[in-house]
């Protein structure tokens, strides 16, 4: 525990230190947030009967996460390619602590990131109208979402080049996004496109958020997340776990 949690510090200062994840992370977010609202708000707004907002913050939040990982897993590249991985395979250290440290950093790095949209979302006028631990529900449902891609980049990190990694992971996150209730309500969509919006994870985590906020069905959509979450950490551990021993050892 004692070394996971030095570790921790220490990735979290690097990546404080870095401005590509700083803008990743937190600053692009921030603004993507703000330029929805302005250029959508008022129109997603009349067509869906509340605030736009309710969709735009959660979705945020949860593209805020999987653009913050995706920065993590090209670092965990870096440090693969510079030979850093290696250096810390010989150290006295339990060998877990690096993989460990990892997976705390990004829980930090997602629960900091939601706050930041969150106080955003605040201050455009977004509330949480259903108390306050439905409000802690709200905030750590990103952590579950972010915790699940993380897992499946790392996966991905330790086996592929960068510009590999960058361009599947950005595909992935865009038709995520696009499609998703978080950016117009599911009626907007072809009826065809319907069915694939609706069962899709980042779905099913707005939903969850929508309702922990605004009120509403949490229980179906927070099911759906905590499947999808479920499912991709167990596919996706073991290879992710085999790739960083692996890549430790070069």
């Amino acid at each position: 525990m004692v070394q996971t949690l030095v570790q921790t510090r220490q990735l979290l200062l690097r990546w404080s230190r870095d401005p590509i994840m700083v803008l990743q992370a937190l600053v692009f977010p921030a603004l993507l947030l703000v330029i929805l609202n302005t250029v959508l708000g008022r129109q997603i707004s009349a067509f869906a009967g509340n605030s736009a907002l309710y969709g735009s913050v959660p979705m945020v939040t949860l593209v805020a996460a999987m653009s913050g990982a995706t920065a993590g897993a090209i670092s965990l590249g870096r440090d693969r390619d510079h030979g850093w991985l290696a250096r810390l395979w010989v150290l006295p250290v339990h060998r877990a602590s690096g993989l460990s440290a990892r997976i705390a950093a990004e829980v930090v790095r997602i629960t900091v990131t939601t706050l930041v949209i969150a106080c955003t979302g605040l201050a455009l006028g977004f509330r949480f109208q259903q108390g306050v631990p439905a409000a802690v529900a709200w905030l750590l449902v990103p952590v579950l979402f972010g915790t699940a891609f993380a897992t499946f980049v790392t996966a991905i990190a330790v086996h592929t080049a960068e510009a590999t990694l960058v361009e599947g992971v950005t595909l992935i996150s865009s038709l995520l996004m696009f499609f998703c209730t978080g950016f117009v309500p599911l009626a907007a969509y072809p009826q065809w496109a319907q069915p694939l919006v609706e069962h899709q994870p980042m779905t099913y985590a707005i939903e969850t958020m929508r309702g922990l906020a605004l009120g509403g069905e949490v229980r179906g959509p927070l099911t759906g997340i905590v499947a999808w979450s479920a499912g991709a950490i167990a596919v996706f551990a073991i290879p992710a776990i085999r790739g960083y021993r692996r890549a430790s050892r070069r």
